[in-house]
Formats: C-alpha cells, structure tokens, sequence
C-alpha cells in the first residue's frame, strides 16, 4: 500500500526559491513539504557566481531587488547561520563604447530606485580601482553590494525551513502530480504520494515539466556560465567587478582564490543535467580577465564548472499563480539572476499562496506573458552560443 504524506503545502525544487518560499511558509504556521530530486541546493542556487548586486539591473527587478538586499543582510537572523556574506562593494566597468552607453544609463537607473552606484572615470577611478587596465575608461561603485558562498547559502534556508515545523525530503524525483477533490497529489518516482492543498513548483531548470503538465508551456532553455577559480593569492582585489558587457566577472574570496565567471554562456546538454565548459571558452576567459586586470596575468587555473540554470525569453523570472490550475503557484527561471532576488521571491510567492498582498508587487512576473509577440530580451543575442 503506498504511503501518503499530507500537508498544507508541497514545494517542488530545493533551491533558494524553493526553500525561502517554503521557509516563509512554515513561519506563517503552514504545514510544508519540500521536495527535492537530489541535494537541496545543489543545482543552479549552488554553483552560482554568488553575487548580490544591486545596480546593472533591468529596471522592473529593482523593488524585488531591493527587497532581497535587505533580506540578506539579515540572513543570520532568519537561518540562524551564516553564508560567508560580505559587504564588498560592486564594481560595474565598461570594456569599450557600447558598455560604457550602457553603464551610464544602469547608473541613472539605479539612483531613481535610490540605489548608490557611483560613477567614476579617469583619475578618479584610476586612484581608486587601479588594478584595472588603464584602457578602461569608465566604472561605477555600488558600495551597498555583496556576495555570498553560493556552496553555502541553500542548506540552512532548509534546516530553518524544518525547524520552523516543515519538511524536507532529498532524493525525490518527481514524476507528475494530478488533481484531487482537495487539491493536489504529487507522485515520486519511486512511487511515494505526498497530497496538499496547494502546490508550488520552484523547480529551477526544470520546472518546464510541472509548468507543461498543467497546460502552461514556457520557452526555458538551460543553460550556464563558464566559471572557474585560481589557486590562493595575496588579497589585491576588495571588490566583486563585473564587466557591463559580461566577459568578465571576478571577486577575490577570503581563502585568496579569484573565481571568474563569464559570457557567452553554455547551452546545457540535451538531457538538461549538465552544462559542459569548453576549454576554448576557460582560455578565452583568461585572456579577457588578463585584459581587463593584467596583475593575474600568473594566475594558475586549479578547477573548472558550471551550472545549469533555467532562462526564459526576457531574462525574467516566472513568479506567481498559475493561470489554469487553482492552488499551483509557480517561481522559476531565474536567467542568471535569481540568486540574488530569491528571499524576495520566497517571501513574496509565500505570500501569496496565503492569499495575502505580496511585499513586492510581482505581476509583471506571471508565466502568461509569453507570447509570440512578447518581449525577447538583447542579452539572449549576446550572451549565449548560437
């Protein structure tokens, strides 16, 4: 006889959208159930670059953005543990003209939000930042920017998440779900039966499925960056800085490891379960990186990776209820974006599968905009193999 598992709430994917959405869940005195294919964080929320930037970002992020800083700089508070966060600043450079176009209008909008991202040049950048090849012209500081220990941060999301009375369950892979007279009944693949009213598909890269099998397709692709990190070297690089045009992106950790990470990224393999790092593109990397801060011109390389992560046309997430299925809630897709704004979307979806106003209005975000004439951002044109 199969066994099921009741609660209030089931999320699929235990990534940072699945855990922090489960997590505010729990607080609000709601049974959960979060599932979990493998390890909870062990996908695209771990082997992320783990920046927590708040300029150079599409204008209509920015309150979800802006929610996020403040709910990780108070992350200690909220796991009752730490993930190596670090208030480094973030240094945002153009390569060359179209970049440094670019970084004034990111600038511009940052300070409407009311975000400090302060633009500099010539000897005032030169005095400040010089590490950075004199060729580059034009940079600008968010000093309220951060980073974290991408291996580090999902974990105790989970262990609050089952302190606060919920449940995580690692090794599920799900099979589907289906409708019940109560709500809805998730199988897993080795057969178990977890049953709940409302339902929440977090599934990172591969929430697709849930999404298609309630009748709401999404053009998702996988893939992900080419990242890898240098053997241990003297402490010469304060900040996390970011190339506008996304060649290079690179932070110094406090073991004295650099690890890049960069453009174009990698389309995953078919089987959406890895995303392989071409050799041509670690080289192509380091010459870039070179370029752009010659004094790592002796770095040795000591490991290579990447991650795969969910992409959707706009280079936006999908966070909201579903349109054909009461009770499923979705949140995934965070297209190379998503570690930063993830309390916030937690904390939001949580929100509304209460029934209540979420702290950030996320309409913009709902998986029904995708049509044949909807937005396609530029960065699909650039920042992927064709």
């Amino acid at each position: 006889m199969t066994r099921t598992t009741a609660s209030d709430v089931i999320v699929v994917g235990g990534g940072l959208f699945g855990a922090f959405t489960g997590l505010f869940l729990a607080r609000a005195g709601l049974r959960v159930t979060l599932l979990e294919k493998g390890q909870v964080g062990a996908q695209a929320s771990a082997t992320n670059f783990g920046n927590l930037r708040l300029h150079g970002r599409s204008a209509r992020q920015y309150p979800l953005s802006i929610r996020a800083q403040e709910l990780w700089e108070a992350y200690e508070t909220l796991t009752g543990e730490g993930c190596e966060i670090i208030r480094t600043g973030h240094l945002y450079f153009a390569g060359g003209p179209r970049g440094e176009t670019q970084l004034r209008k990111d600038v511009e909008t940052a300070t409407r939000f009311g975000v400090e991202s302060q633009l500099l040049e010539g000897r005032a950048l030169r005095d400040r930042f010089g590490f950075l090849s004199p060729r580059i012209r034009l940079a600008a500081f968010s000093p309220r920017s951060a980073v974290a220990n991408p291996r580090l941060s999902t974990p105790p999301v989970a262990r609050a998440l089952a302190r606060a009375g919920g449940t995580v369950i690692e090794g599920c892979e799900i099979a589907g779900f289906e409708l019940t007279a109560s709500g809805f009944a998730v199988t897993s693949a080795d057969g178990r039966r977890f049953e709940a009213p409302k339902l929440v598909n977090a599934a990172g890269a591969w929430a697709g499925k849930l999404a298609e099998q309630a009748g709401e397709p999404v053009p998702m692709f996988s893939a992900g960056p080419p990242q890898f990190v240098t053997e241990p070297l003297p402490h010469r690089l304060p900040p996390s800085v970011h190339m506008v045009e996304g060649d290079v992106i690179v932070r110094q950790i406090a073991r004295g490891n650099i690890i890049f990470s960069g453009y174009p990224r990698t389309h995953s393999l078919p089987s959406g379960e890895f995303t392989h790092v071409p050799p041509a593109k670690t080289l192509r990397g380091m010459r870039e990186l070179v370029d752009c801060i010659p004094m790592l011109a002796r770095a040795e390389i000591i490991r290579v990776w990447s991650g795969v992560e969910g992409y959707l046309p706009d280079m936006l997430p999908v966070i909201g209820a579903s349109t054909t299925t009461p009770g499923l809630f979705h949140a995934f897709g965070g297209s190379g974006g998503g570690f930063q704004i993830a309390p916030a979307v937690g904390e939001s979806l949580a929100a509304l599968v209460r029934g209540e106003a979420p702290p950030v209005d996320v309409a913009g975000y709902g998986i029904d905009r995708f049509t044949e004439d909807s937005e396609v951002s530029e960065k699909i044109h650039l920042e992927f193999d064709k």
